[in-house]
């Protein structure tokens, strides 16, 4: 079996998915208690790495992602793939599981 090299540029997600590099979780609460890694919430705010060309229409035409690469989104909690390259973490999700983007 041959091994496989991904990194973010060879990822290129497929019709309306949405490849996101997840923001990284808070490590102590508001009080100043650290959090041990178990206690850890998932995040839910990252930034937009690659998006695909958009979903096809019933007609056949592709329509528009509303999304663009560089924006920051925040999506739903148990929503998409976790993918780890390296050291960094990435969610690959639809584009109907971004609830919002954040300014």
């Amino acid at each position: 079996m041959a091994a496989v090299s991904l990194s973010v540029s060879t990822v290129k997600p497929l019709a309306d998915r949405v490849f996101v590099k997840v923001s990284a979780s808070e490590e102590k609460t508001a009080g100043g208690l650290y959090l041990p890694d178990t206690a850890k919430e998932k995040p839910q705010v990252g930034e937009v790495v690659a998006i695909g060309p958009g979903r096809r229409g019933d007609d056949g035409s592709r329509q528009e992602m509303e999304i663009k690469v560089g924006d920051k989104v925040l999506y739903s909690k148990y929503a998409g793939t976790d993918i780890k390259l390296g050291t960094e973490e990435y969610v690959l999700l639809s584009e109907k599981d971004i609830l919002a983007v954040v300014s």
